[in-house]
């Protein structure tokens, strides 16, 4: 299930490719049947490995080149374990909302971004996130450790990306059928199992049906509410290319000697 449009992210093979916060890898994934080397960064063990596991797989089954996969590796948004300048692409899937220090986080993916780069950032949009806060206490911090610390609007965002030295640029919505199952669970208490609520666990098995299967009806239903409904807000922005600064001719010239 991806949030990311890769149409709109415009990644080409044999590009380089950071996914932050990679989860289990349904980004880097889709990157590495692309073409690209991915790089899959997240600050969970668990997940760097899975992430790494599986990707051994990729390679053993040939769906993907050996050369491709880099190592995965655990790190910090706040303080990247790259150079500057070190990705083509870079995608931060569900992390910032998370972060304390945020500036520091998007200061972060600019500098590890190559100018010209393009980079793709999503979060949880504004009114799912906004009902399920208010539905619920325990869907997110302080009585969730480690959960959203903020809800982002797109203005800010966009102004965030901007303070960081990129250009903002498109934009969607992703996942609306998504967003009243994350209601209901909230209604419900979102620590609940979900087997123990019949109608979450309905829910839930035809999420999974349609992850699976992905039939047209829900992709074209799914189409259809993301402007107004969709779970994930994502958001485009570009590192613009260094200007090389003009030399006024007269410094670039030696002075005459005297005879």
């Amino acid at each position: 299930m991806l949030t990311v449009d890769y149409g709109r992210l415009d990644l080409r093979a044999g590009e380089r490719l950071l996914d932050l916060g990679c989860g289990f890898g349904r980004h880097s994934y889709e990157a590495l049947k692309r073409g690209a080397e991915v790089v899959a960064c997240d600050l969970a063990r668990p997940e760097v490995e899975q992430v790494r596991d599986l990707a051994r797989l990729l390679v053993a089954e040939g769906e993907v080149g050996e050369s491709v996969m880099a190592a995965p590796v655990q790190g910090d948004a706040v303080g990247l374990p790259f150079d500057d300048d070190s990705f083509d692409r870079v995608i931060a899937s569900e992390v910032l909302e998370h972060i304390g220090d945020d500036g520091s986080a998007f200061a972060e993916l600019a500098r590890v971004l190559r100018p010209g780069g393009r980079l793709a950032v999503t979060i949880p949009a504004w009114l799912s996130e906004t009902v399920c806060w208010k539905l619920s206490s325990d869907y997110h911090a302080p009585a969730v450790p480690g959960g959203h610390v903020r809800i982002y609007r797109l203005r800010d965002v966009r102004r965030k990306l901007a303070a960081a030295g990129l250009q903002p640029g498109r934009w969607h919505r992703a996942h609306a059928l998504h967003t009243p199952y994350w209601w209901l669970r909230c209604a419900v208490g979102p620590n609940r199992e979900v087997s123990e609520n019949r109608l979450v666990g309905t829910y839930h098995r035809v999420l999974e049906w349609d992850i699976v299967k992905r039939p047209t009806v829900t992709a074209a239903t799914e189409r259809l509410l993301n402007p107004l409904l969709g779970k994930s807000l994502v958001v485009y922005a570009d590192k613009p290319e260094r200007v090389p600064v003009p030399v006024p001719a007269s410094a670039s010239m030696e002075s005459p000697r005297a005879a």
